[in-house]
């Protein structure tokens, strides 16, 4: 299936979603809702999902800045955070290949998934700082894959991390040489094939639940503060305008 600006396959029990938004696969409203539906159409069967990104500059450079003004952010909150609710409520093991570029709303997507496979070429960060806002996703995410520190350095930073780095901090599975990204996700398929989806199924719902972690209660207080607060702020509304214009923010500090 195809739906615009992704492509949704099954091979036997493996689904396959993949961005298609050229050049960069900016992740905006309307490929939100695609990827919604094909979650919808693929997740009841699936044993294992994987997502893609297509074209040669990367997985993925982040969301559709436009649909970040305050007009928009509630309902692109809205449709991203339901993505995050279906994966979260599915019973099938997720996998992320990356190359080039895995930024903002797309490394949110990809580090949500149960693997990371990247190639050297990959770059992953959260820039929404430099924009005047904030990751709801990120700030639930992060510290729990990577810890308080090093979620807060990303976060508040901004800064991008090549795929060693990524490694390093625990933010991605494993690395492959650049060209290989097909042959190492095949190599991990292979090895997730050969296990039982049931046992997969519940040893994955038993490492989410073994921290305790309230997955969705933290997405909504947190996508609360960002509408209700964050959005309401003159610098993150210069900050979206200042991108929209390509130029350099000024802030006000209210």
């Amino acid at each position: 299936m195809s739906a615009g600006s992704i492509h949704v396959r099954t091979e036997g029990q493996t689904a396959r979603i993949t961005l298609d938004r050229p050049p960069l696969n900016v992740i905006d409203i309307e490929m939100m809702r695609e990827i919604s539906v094909g979650l919808a159409q693929v997740l009841p069967t699936a044993k294992i999902l994987v997502f893609e990104g297509a074209g040669e500059h990367g997985f993925s450079s982040g969301g559709e800045i436009k649909d970040q003004t305050p007009e928009r952010a509630a309902e692109m909150v809205r449709a991203f955070h339901g993505i995050f609710r279906q994966l979260w409520r599915a019973d099938c093991v997720t996998i992320a290949a990356v190359h080039g570029q895995c930024l903002g709303s797309g490394c949110e997507l990809a580090t949500f998934c149960d693997f990371v496979v990247a190639d050297t070429s990959a770059l992953f960060g959260q820039p929404e700082i430099k924009h005047g806002c904030f990751p709801p996703v990120a700030l639930v995410t992060l510290p729990r894959l990577i810890g308080p520190r090093a979620a807060t350095d990303l976060i508040l930073t901004g800064r991008t991390l090549n795929a060693g780095e990524a490694l390093d901090l625990g933010l991605i599975t494993r690395i492959v040489p650049e060209g290989g990204l097909a042959a190492g996700v095949s190599w991990l398929l292979s090895e997730l094939d050969a296990l039982s989806p049931a046992v997969l199924r519940m040893s994955r719902r038993a490492l989410w639940r073994a921290t305790g972690f309230d997955f969705e209660a933290m997405l909504q207080e947190i996508g609360d503060v960002y509408l209700d607060q964050l959005m309401k702020t003159k610098d993150a509304n210069e900050g979206v305008r200042a991108s929209i214009d390509k130029r350099a923010p000024v802030w006000q500090g209210r």
